[in-house]
């Protein structure tokens, strides 16, 4: 059976935390789900010695039974399966569904192999985790073991036993261009997003690492930092660029290198309506066909009436996600319709402005 890379993920810092100490957690993990709605496979909840619960499950009676679950782990050092109800009101259904939960202790002498699978999720290296979670022998059971370019483990055939795999992906890469209040915002909702950010600027002295903590800084000029990755094979169809830098010195050569890269998840180009037109002319002056011309969102961003540097960057990490997702961004609700007033754009313009 195999997982989400959330299963580690998201509470990584937390599960260190917890194995330096040298004491014992509990650690619980989604292996499967029927009819479950929200559960994802994959996700997981820990619970320290002192019974703090770092993840979640939605909350809920199958969060608490949970809870409950890994804290006697933690007590009596039991690894198994447990099948838990969810009740219909929990799965956004009527008809309520069921997840089986893998329960182990969590230590230095339960997961000694842990620190490693943390070294490579910091480093973007992909690693995939073995992990035992029903054999006859209850000896098996919770054993792990890693995989990856780095960790050349020859697997072992376990007969008769059934198998938790989740692999860690290196983490999406957000490409900012311009180094200004909303890329600082945008750092922040990207990151929640799972995105690694790179912020790219000429002007050494609005790049700066303490303007955007959490992001690597690059000072170089846009284009040629862009070719530098693309001919390094840095960039894929999970990248996505932002371009904020509205001068056409500095977007117009940048936006040509982008236009030209083989593959790209998102290619986003901010500022105001008027920009855009003047953006959309240089570009096709420049050579590009209106078919090349439709895969750049711009003016970037969803129209959520944004008006500061936090909602333009809210707006673009909407549309980020949405085209991360092959959603369309509209309202999830038929009684709100899109704006088609041609006021709008006046409105829109206004707000990046503003937003700058």
């Amino acid at each position: 059976m195999g997982g989400s890379e959330l299963a580690v993920r998201d509470i990584v810092d937390d599960l260190l935390r917890v194995w330096h100490s040298g004491r014992t957690g509990g650690l619980a993990t989604i292996v499967r789900t029927v009819g479950s709605g929200p559960l994802t496979v994959g996700t997981s909840l820990l619970v320290d010695a002192n019974g703090a619960v770092y993840g979640s499950m939605l909350g809920g009676t199958v969060e608490r039974t949970v809870q409950q679950a890994a804290i006697e782990a933690l007590r009596t050092g039991a690894r198994g399966m447990h099948r838990f109800g969810v009740p219909a009101g929990e799965t956004g259904s009527s008809t309520g569904g069921m997840v089986d939960v893998f329960v182990e202790p969590f230590s230095r002498r339960d997961f000694p192999e842990f620190p490693t699978i943390a070294a490579e999720i910091a480093a973007h290296r992909r690693v995939t985790l073995f992990t035992v979670v029903w054999n006859p022998d209850p000896d098996l059971i919770g054993q792990h073991l890693i995989t990856g370019k780095r960790h050349n483990t020859e697997l072992v055939a376990l007969p008769d036993s059934d198998l938790f795999v989740v692999s860690f992906a290196p983490p999406p890469r957000l490409i900012v261009f311009g180094a200004n209040a909303t890329a600082a915002a945008l750092t922040t909702q990207a990151r929640l997003l799972g995105y690694r950010v790179t912020i790219c600027d000429s002007r050494e002295t609005y790049a700066t690492p303490e303007a955007f903590p959490g992001a690597e800084v690059v000072v170089d000029w846009p284009h040629r930092y862009l070719n530098t990755l693309s001919a390094s094979g840095e960039i894929d169809s999970s990248t996505a660029i932002v371009v904020l830098a509205g001068d056409p010195k500095f977007e117009i050569p940048l936006l040509t290198v982008a236009l030209r890269l083989p593959e790209l998840g998102y290619l986003g180009a901010a500022g105001t309506y008027t920009a855009h037109v003047r953006r959309m002319e240089d570009l096709r002056a420049g050579g590009f066909d209106e078919q090349t011309l439709a895969t750049m969102h711009s003016p970037a961003g969803l129209d959520l009436g944004a008006r500061t540097a936090g909602e333009t960057a809210l707006s673009i990490a909407a549309e980020l996600l949405a085209a991360r997702s092959g959603r369309t961004g509209q309202s999830r609700s038929p009684r709100v319709a899109p704006a088609t007033d041609s006021r709008a754009y006046d409105t829109a313009e206004q707000a990046f402005i503003t937003a700058l």
